[in-house]
């Protein structure tokens, strides 16, 4: 089956990833839980790709984070 894949940009307004709203699936509106896979694209982006359970659509979005996280 062919992949399809969609980029959405956003501006998390919450710098917490837990904080922001899940994506539903722009094809058949499932909800979305948890992201395939992630990746830090630069020092304040981080890209996750999303597949739905559902019906198998695949699409990333782009995530612009204002502050670094920092671990203790």
């Amino acid at each position: 089956m062919p992949a399809v894949a969609e980029v959405m940009s956003t501006v998390a307004s919450n710098p917490s990833p837990r904080g922001c709203d899940l994506p539903t699936c722009p094809v058949c509106a499932d909800s979305m839980v948890a992201a395939e896979g992630s990746a830090y694209l630069s020092e304040n982006v981080i890209s996750y790709l999303w597949t739905c359970d559902t019906c198998g659509y695949g699409f990333v979005t782009k995530h612009a984070v204002s502050k670094r996280f920092v671990c203790n």
